[in-house]
């Protein structure tokens, strides 16, 4: 099956000069002119006797133009003018067909002609194309026309399949298949990759294929991390998915995102700790904001250390609440630093 991607209009005449003699008293600026009408456009071609191909070169040409005249109806019209000389007795073939293309700029009078250049003036004496005094010249103006882009039927569409990477990523992960390092978090393992991990986190790029002590080891002990957290913490490494964030019990969600930032943090897990920082501003109550505040002056969270102090210097009664909560006292008594950016802002509420 053949789809055309475009149409074209297209006109041939034959243009003959007659008293031929004549024209070598024009300059090589003077030329004849014959209007055409095609594909709704006027055209112009002319005919030059003796126009000089380029500025440096002194010999002359018989040449032809073509212009457009009229105002385009789309913003570029493209066009192709051909020539060749014809002898009309038929005693010789026509000269080779010279063409030249050219996208004019459709708005009148602004584009420049395009010029096909067929013989030197002086070869056409003996070339036999110049016959009693008269000169015959064969042109075509070729304009092709935009189509609208072809487009296949939905039915015969397929449906681009989803990407299944994460599902077989997600197997590999569970399957342990070719480990070669192993998580011992609490007691329990956690079989994994070394090639993937180092890929995803700088951390455990620099544990494995650098000069930490760990580079060789098999098996790596982490302390400070829940087993639950960990586990999730290898899933988004191996599929950018952390199925627990998407819980609707916000309080779930919470907890998930506290210990999946401080995981995210230390392993230098960026679109994860970025993920957690968004979940953990949208749920900031009374009894976690103090908490959510800790975590982030903890973890260099400037985002989310922002949304907590805004939160609890949001109204007097908030502040109150908050205050009276026990992360409020751990705050005091971790991050003291914390505590000064909500005086700051109390102050500057007031100011």
């Amino acid at each position: 099956m053949a789809t055309n991607l475009t149409e074209a209009a297209r006109a041939v005449r034959t243009l003959r000069i007659d008293g031929y003699s004549a024209t070598t008293a024009m300059g090589e600026e003077d030329s004849i002119k014959s209007r055409w009408s095609v594909d709704g456009y006027e055209w112009e071609v002319s005919v030059y006797p003796a126009r000089v191909r380029v500025p440096m070169d002194e010999v002359p040409w018989v040449a032809a133009a073509l212009n457009l005249l009229s105002q385009g109806r789309t913003n570029v019209v493209r066009a192709n003018l051909a020539a060749r000389l014809v002898d009309p007795r038929g005693s010789l073939q026509a000269s080779e067909q010279k063409s030249q293309a050219e996208t004019f700029i459709g708005r009148k009078g602004f584009s420049s002609p395009v010029f096909v250049y067929l013989l030197p003036s002086r070869d056409l004496p003996a070339s036999g194309y110049l016959w009693n005094d008269t000169l015959t010249v064969e042109c075509t103006i070729t304009v092709l026309k935009d189509m609208p882009v072809p487009t296949v039927p939905v039915s015969q569409v397929l449906p681009m399949p989803s990407s299944n990477l994460h599902q077989h990523l997600a197997e590999l992960l569970r399957a342990g298949t070719g480990a070669d390092v192993t998580f011992v978090v609490a007691g329990e393992a956690f079989p994994a990759h070394k090639a993937i991990l180092a890929a995803r986190s700088p951390v455990l790029m620099a544990e494995f294929f650098g000069h930490m002590r760990e580079t060789s080891s098999g098996r790596v002990q982490v302390r400070g991390v829940a087993p639950a957290a960990f586990k999730a913490m290898l899933h988004f490494v191996y599929t950018d998915t952390v199925p627990e964030l998407d819980q609707e019990v916000k309080a779930v969600v919470t907890s998930w995102a506290q210990h999946l930032l401080a995981a995210a943090d230390r392993y230098g897990l960026d679109r994860l700790k970025l993920i957690c920082e968004i979940k953990l501003s949208a749920g900031i109550t009374v009894d976690t904001a103090a908490m959510t505040l800790a975590l982030a002056e903890k973890h260099s969270c400037s985002h989310l250390k922002a949304k907590c102090v805004e939160f609890i210097v949001s109204t007097p009664a908030i502040l109150d609440a908050v205050v009276a909560t026990e992360g409020y006292r751990h705050l005091e008594a971790s991050c003291p630093a914390a505590v000064t950016s909500i005086v700051i802002s109390m102050r500057g509420g007031r100011n």
